[in-house]
């Protein structure tokens, strides 16, 4: 499944009732997960023992696929980020909804690939180790660059600073359209080339 091979095939049911145990979730929140997740699946689990040709890595030793069912497309990430917690290893979460899947990990926060179709839906795993196949998933899935000598986490809080500089410049630029006093249009309008040569650095 994924394009894995299938040695490492396990398709092992991971119950919601095993969640709700193992954190103890309050009804609200219960039913928050229930209204989200329609089943889930230990799919496949991925290691050297499983794959002879792929080394053992210094930081990844093995990893899990996680199949995630959803009721609809749109879905609360606090319930994924639940289940990372559950099992105390690196996971793939794959979320399938209709025939769409799109995969998500776990790298400072949660990382997500875009909806594909479900048989497009493919895991490469690429290097001689597991570190280097774990850590380019980590840079599909987030579309991040494996071979920048700029550290995931920095790439990630690079992004999110220049998505949060977009949408100011965006929030500015529709004050400034709005603004009928010239002065207070250009102070916009400057605020607004700041922003943007700070996107530039």
């Amino acid at each position: 499944m994924y394009g894995l091979p299938p040695s490492t095939n396990i398709n092992r049911p991971l119950y919601k009732k095993v969640v709700f145990e193992k954190f103890n979730l309050k009804t609200a929140e219960r039913d928050r997960f229930d209204a989200d997740v329609s089943r889930m699946l230990l799919v496949a689990y991925v290691s050297s023992k499983k794959i002879p040709a792929l080394g053992e890595g210094k930081e990844v030793v093995e990893f899990y696929v996680v199949q995630v069912m959803l009721k609809h497309r749109e879905y609360d990430d606090k319930n994924i980020l639940l289940l990372d917690k559950l099992i105390p290893q690196k996971i793939v979460f794959a979320l399938q909804y209709d025939s769409e899947t799109r995969f998500c990990v776990f790298h400072t926060r949660l990382l997500q690939s875009e909806w594909m179709r479900s048989e497009d839906a493919i895991l490469m795993l690429k290097g001689l180790t597991l570190d280097d196949a774990w850590n380019n998933i980590v840079a599909s899935i987030g579309r991040l660059d494996a071979t920048a000598e700029e550290s995931f986490e920095k790439q990630i809080l690079r992004r999110d600073e220049r998505d949060k500089l977009l949408h100011q410049i965006d929030a500015l630029e529709k004050r400034c359209r709005m603004e009928k006093q010239t002065r207070k249009k250009f102070e916009l309008h400057q605020q607004i080339l700041e922003l943007k040569r700070q996107l530039l650095l």
